[in-house]
């Protein structure tokens, strides 16, 4: 297995962990956002005002995007399965 081999499996990683969790952490920054905006003008600053809208829209969020997810990464674990067989076959021919 080369270097760039490796490298390319580690940006694939990279970028699946950003397809994943991008949406979510979006999603939590925008209510988060609301709900800062709703406390300075309401000057109400109670920690579980912010806490449970942000919980509760990322449930939602992982009920919405599991199959995508799920799919994503089972995609992915095949892939790095058969850059293993791959490798495995070339060791096994050498």
């Amino acid at each position: 297995m080369t270097q760039d081999q490796v490298l390319e499996i580690f940006r694939q990683s990279l970028m699946l962990s950003i397809e994943l969790a991008g949406p979510l952490l979006l999603v939590s920054m925008i209510v988060g956002l609301v709900i800062s905006i709703l406390q300075a003008a309401t000057q109400i600053h109670e920690q579980t005002l912010s806490f449970v809208p942000k919980a509760l829209t990322i449930a939602v969020m992982l009920l919405l995007m599991a199959p995508m997810m799920i799919s994503a990464m089972n995609d992915f674990v095949i892939s790095i399965f058969d850059v293993i067989r791959q490798v495995s076959m070339q060791t096994y021919i050498s």
